[in-house]
């Protein structure tokens, strides 16, 4: 069925089809199940939980399953019904759903971790769960003997995980801003390479293997596009939330990034555009415009009888800047700046007014959101957060793009 592409005039917002409330505690984890009016969701309430759009227009829970421990992430893949469960005791529970969604059986219990479970992959074609923890490690076990296959240890938290099938490649992001690239084997795994960009621990990561980018959201209210194929090396960076980014989904259809914050902010941020890579901070001990020294610049200090300056970066050329010759703030959208940001004076005045026009467009989701799942074939997003409230978006208005599926607001 081929897509349809709408015009995506700024005016344009997400609406809001439904609220699902009734968890005692935070809701760790929301996933859409395709092709169904209905939503799987798991909790710090220790429940597990499938909630069905009934014909009053509201969601009830048709499947209400209490677990051992508080639920902390999740995966669920829909070819076979299989859910898997990741919890704050570090254990990975397998369960399959019956046709109707109706029922749900237990299958296995996986002993993947020592502390709670931060993310959860299944690939069905190596029958293996992949899952990151708490414990510091990543670990792959066999879905069919329940056998642990391996592990590898990191030096901080394990945070977030994303996982090519194709190349059996693992991309692991953890709490001291650092993803590693990883390619699993049976019972072993190589470290390929590290990517460091982030000054905040990493909070989330979308892998596209279509175009092989990596994304990559972190504390430090930023996101960095990887580009893992092509241009080897090549970053960009985004920033525009106000908080740290919680979860991030990419279009591959429409070259749009969708990114949600802990502040509830939503944004979509348009990539079908050629943008400029941010530039490296330069180092100097002196002004690079003015050539006046910086405070710990001594001996130029001294023989030019001067006190020294603070330092500054110009984020449009990367110069070592004084604050006299860095007056003026601006957005930069082009390079992902859609704050106001610092730039030396000659900078500004080589930036046009259309050079600011903003490149994604933001919007207010009223909640603070932990984490973020979307249906990108129907155009549809659910949010929740520590509010304990599952809201369902229609994206469509925004993301301009679905399929006529049938699903109904009404």
């Amino acid at each position: 069925m081929a897509a349809e592409i709408h015009s995506r005039p700024q005016s344009s917002r997400p609406v809001l089809l439904s609220k699902v409330e009734g968890h005692q505690d935070v809701v760790s984890a929301a996933l859409l199940i395709p092709k169904e009016d209905g939503v799987i969701t798991a909790s710090e309430d220790r429940t597990i939980r499938v909630w069905l759009k009934r014909d009053s227009g509201q969601y009830w829970p048709s499947i209400y399953h209490t677990m051992s421990s508080p639920c902390s992430a999740m995966a669920y893949h829909h070819d076979s019904r299989r859910i898997f469960v990741g919890q704050d005791n570090g254990a990975i529970m397998e369960f399959h759903i019956s046709e109707d969604f109706n029922k749900m059986n237990f299958v296995k219990t996986y002993p993947a971790h020592q502390n709670r479970v931060s993310a959860i992959t299944f690939c069905l074609t190596s029958e293996w769960v992949i899952s990151t923890g708490h414990d510091k490690c990543v670990s792959w076990m066999c879905t069919r003997s329940g056998s642990m296959l391996g592990r590898h240890y990191f030096t901080s938290w394990a945070s977030c995980l994303q996982y090519d099938h194709e190349t059996q490649h693992a991309f692991v992001g953890d709490y001291s801003g650092q993803i590693t690239l990883l390619k699993l084997e049976q019972n072993t795994c190589s470290v390929i390479t590290t990517l460091k960009g982030h000054e905040g621990s990493i909070t989330s990561l979308w892998w596209d293997p279509v175009q092989r980018l990596l994304f990559s959201g972190a504390s430090d209210h930023s996101i960095i596009m990887w580009d893992i194929g092509g241009r080897k090396g090549r970053t960009l960076l985004l920033q525009g939330h106000h908080d740290k980014v919680q979860a991030i989904c990419y279009i591959q259809l429409t070259r749009q990034l969708v990114s949600c914050s802990a502040d509830g902010g939503i944004a979509v941020w348009n990539m079908d555009i050629s943008r400029e890579e941010a530039p490296q901070w330069l180092e100097s001990d002196s002004c690079q415009k003015c050539e006046q020294p910086f405070f710990w610049n001594i001996k130029q200090m001294w023989d030019t009888k001067t006190l020294g300056l603070r330092q500054h970066h110009c984020r449009k050329c990367g110069q070592a800047v004084c604050g006299k010759c860095s007056t003026k703030r601006s957005s930069y959208p082009i390079m992902g700046f859609e704050f106001q940001v610092r730039v030396c004076d000659s900078c500004f005045e080589s930036i046009k007014d259309e050079d600011r026009t903003s490149l994604a467009t933001f919007h207010e989701g009223k909640h603070n959101i932990s984490h973020m799942s979307m249906d990108i074939s129907r155009g549809l997003m659910v949010t929740c957060g520590s509010d304990r409230i599952v809201k369902i978006w229609d994206m469509t208005p925004v993301v301009g793009c679905s399929l006529a599926t049938g699903f109904s607001s009404r």
